[in-house]
């Protein structure tokens, strides 16, 4: 398997465990965990780490899409090289970045590492256009 795919799954793994972050919040909650268990009629007050934890998870949601499409296309077209890997280790650099620097609530450098992953899509999209 190529380092492109490895990557993916590492991403894929990633989005998956992310959620776990912000279930460690809502358990240490008061009422949480039954809040979490029943029907969740009522809002239930978290910390901010806790809701930013799940814009993380939500925005990996949203990137993880045209990510996957990048590297599977470059995959099947046979244009899956060094460059490609390198953009793709970039992403998955930068989304583990992401998740630490967005739940600990550092708003620039969010940004700046979300224009890395960015970046590392733009590497794999410029092979395909090669």
């Amino acid at each position: 398997m190529t380092v492109d795919l490895w990557m993916l799954v590492a991403v894929t793994l990633l989005c998956l465990m992310i959620p776990f972050v912000s279930l460690v919040g809502l358990a240490r909650t008061p009422g949480g965990t039954t809040w979490g268990f029943g029907n969740r009629d009522t809002p239930l007050e978290v910390a901010s780490w806790v809701g930013r934890a799940r814009r993380a998870h939500a925005n990996m949601v949203e990137n993880l899409a045209p990510f996957a499409a990048l590297v599977l296309v470059a995959h099947v077209a046979g244009k899956a090289n060094a460059t490609t890997a390198m953009g793709a280790e970039l992403f998955v650099i930068a989304r583990i970045a992401h998740l630490i620097v967005y739940v600990a609530g550092i708003p620039v450098l969010r940004t700046v590492v979300f224009s890395v992953g960015t970046l590392g899509e733009v590497m794999i999209l410029l092979q395909l256009l090669r």
